[in-house]
Parts: structure tokens; C-alpha cells; sequence
């Protein structure tokens, strides 16, 4: 909770401090992230008449379930440089993204279903910790409603390197072995709600 709190605040400094380089300031949440129960808080900057910087951070310290300790406990940082077709802030994009976070899943719980029955065997019976890094390319699109609001829509595809500890359940802690993985596929999916500041 401490480290949200710091994002917070290190994201509202870097709100006043680009205002005075920017005409235009966003500041959004990723409703998809709120439907999991992570807080997460975004700002976007324009840095020209087609190009602006996107940071986003997203937290997760909740037990989903404390009797099998199911978690999706996570912190993520994700910077994105995008180019606007037409004008920033209106219309379609494509970025160039980067991500580093930390991680503590397992248990049986709504994720398991969400990435399959392999993996499903793999969180129900164990725990997962570690830390992630890469980055990717990305498209979107932002709808204006009116003045001060608007709606994006993004995905995104990349690499991730993921370094993690396994152990042997979900609640013990018994650690079975380290390892590392390299992803390749969608590193960024996102529908979020915004507020212009001009």
C-alpha cells in the first residue's frame, strides 16, 4: 500500500511538472485492471502535435481467497511513446511500450480459468513469484465523449522475460526450484476511462 501511495503521489509531480511543457495532460484508469480488483492510475502527456508519453502503474496487494491463498498479487510500471495518425489524443495510435513489475500468483481462482487448463494445474497447485521485464508495440484508438472526457481502447504485443521462484503449494511456501521463461504474444489490453486537463 505504501508503494501505491508513492506512485500516486511520483505521478501527480509528474502532472505539474509536464504541465508547463504540455497544452494537453490525461489522466486515466484501465477499467479492465478495476474488474480485477488492481488499482491503477495512468497520466499521458503530449510531447508534440503527433506524439505523446503514456505511464501507467498498476498494484495489486489483495489474498483473493484466504482459505487456498489465492493471489494475483502484482506491481506494474508501464511507460508507452505513441504516435497519433491525426492529432494527439483524438483518433488512432500506435506505440512502442516497455514493462518491469513484480509478481506473487496462485491458488485456484478465476485466473487458473482464465489462461487454461495446463497452467490451471500449475497455479492450482503452486505459487509463483518473480519479477518481469520487456516491452512491445502497440495500437489503439481514443473516442472523445466531450470536453473533459474520453474512452481508449488499446492492445498490445511484445516479449517479456519472466524470472520466478516456484513452491510447492499455495500456502506453504515450500520452494521447489527457480527458473526463467521468455513470452512472446499480448503484453498490454486496455479500455480505459479519462480525464482531459487542458
Amino acid at each position: 500500500m505504501k508503494f501505491f501511495s508513492k506512485l500516486i503521489v511520483l505521478l501527480i509531480a509528474l502532472v505539474f511538472v509536464t504541465r508547463s511543457f504540455s497544452q494537453e495532460l490525461a489522466i486515466k484508469s484501465n477499467l479492465l485492471y478495476d474488474a480485477t480488483g488492481s488499482m491503477n492510475l495512468g497520466v499521458e502527456f503530449g510531447l508534440s502535435k503527433h506524439l505523446t508519453l503514456d505511464i501507467s502503474g498498476n498494484y495489486n496487494p489483495w489474498t483473493i481467497d484466504k482459505a487456498t491463498n489465492s493471489k494475483i498479487k502484482h506491481l506494474l510500471i508501464q511507460p508507452e511513446l505513441r504516435y497519433w495518425h491525426c492529432e494527439k489524443f483524438n483518433g488512432h495510435f500506435f506505440g512502442l511500450h516497455a514493462h518491469y513489475g513484480y509478481y506473487n500468483i496462485g491458488g485456484d481462482n478465476w485466473l487458473t480459468n482464465l489462461v487454461g487448463t495446463a497452467m490451471d494445474r500449475k497455479l492450482t497447485a503452486n505459487r509463483y513469484d518473480g519479477w518481469v521485464a520487456g516491452g512491445g508495440f502497440s495500437y489503439g484508438y481514443h473516442w472523445i465523449m466531450n470536453r473533459r472526457w474520453a474512452l481508449e481502447g488499446t492492445v498490445g504485443f511484445g516479449y517479456a522475460y519472466i524470472k520466478y521462484n516456484k513452491y510447492d503449494c499455495t500456502s506453504c511456501g515450500q520452494f521447489k526450484w527457480q527458473g526463467t521463461k521468455h513470452y512472446f504474444g499480448p503484453t498490454k489490453v486496455g479500455l480505459s476511462l479519462i480525464f482531459m486537463i487542458k
